[in-house]
């Protein structure tokens, strides 16, 4: 095979998942070594995958939900064809580098309201607790802009048309490590990630709202995160963590309170 054939992502994540034939495994270990972009970014995609599978491979051995049974009875056919594609989206993203977390997300927002919701949660709470498991764990490359760049606060402001705000959590033992750009179901949606001297993280999930979202301060448990979310001034927060609830709740206090000072003119 001929070595300066360009390796696409497909290619590249179907090496990543053992997929290839051997000649076709050789090209594309090959390629990697000579490419150290693409090895980079290839092993981003299996930090991905990996922390996918620890967070949700419980998730494909639960039954669906005696209520939800109930709810669906009427339209099983749906049910049929609409279960076997979310099913086999689920294991794309917990299987698959390429995927990823944007898989996991098109798969909820595909499902209607009384699939897509867990445990009360709206999607993108749900999508606030994916991001942060994906993320959350990473060494190399938690976040996409580091907090000691000067743009960080413009370029997420300017991507999401939210007026992002880095918080300060100093006082609360929380440095700003940085932060990212993260899809959601209408457009571009921000997280930044802090974490205190033993090692904890935090996200601050912040995006723009549908119509009639509520916007009372809420607090969910998914698995072992908590999260605290809510909407002020035309943006939705989710502050996700392993934090006990009532040192998340202290955060997120904070965070509402220095976001509402500066929403207050003067």
């Amino acid at each position: 095979m001929d070595t300066d054939q360009r390796m696409d992502d497909e290619r590249l994540s179907a090496w990543l998942d053992d997929e290839l034939s051997p000649e076709q495994r050789d090209h594309a270990e090959q390629w990697l070594r000579e490419h150290p972009a693409d090895a980079a970014r290839v092993r981003q995609w299996a930090a991905d995958r990996d922390a996918l599978r620890a967070r949700f491979d419980t998730v494909l051995d639960e039954p669906v939900p005696a209520g939800m049974q109930r709810l669906l009875r009427p339209r099983q056919a749906w049910l049929d064809r609409t279960w076997g594609r979310a099913a086999a989206a689920l294991l794309l993203v917990t299987g698959g580098a390429l995927a990823g977390a944007g898989a996991m997300w098109r798969w909820q927002d595909a499902l209607p309201p009384q699939l897509a919701a867990h445990g009360g949660a709206q999607p993108w709470v749900q999508r606030a607790a994916v991001a942060h498991a994906v993320y959350a764990p990473e060494q190399r490359h938690p976040v996409e802009v580091r907090a000691n760049e000067e743009h960080l606060a413009r370029w997420l402001t300017k991507r999401t048309a939210l007026p992002v705000k880095l918080f300060d959590l100093q006082p609360q033992g929380f440095s700003l490590v940085g932060g990212r750009l993260l899809p959601d179901a209408a457009g571009p949606s921000a997280q930044l990630m802090y974490e205190d001297g033993e090692k904890h993280r935090v996200t601050v999930y912040l995006r723009k709202p549908e119509a009639g979202t509520p916007a009372a301060f809420r607090f969910e448990r998914q698995g072992d995160l908590n999260l605290f979310y809510w909407v002020e001034s035309g943006c939705g927060y989710a502050l996700v963590g392993t934090l006990p609830r009532e040192r998340l709740l202290a955060l997120a206090m904070e965070i509402h309170r220095q976001q509402t000072a500066q929403a207050t003119p003067g």
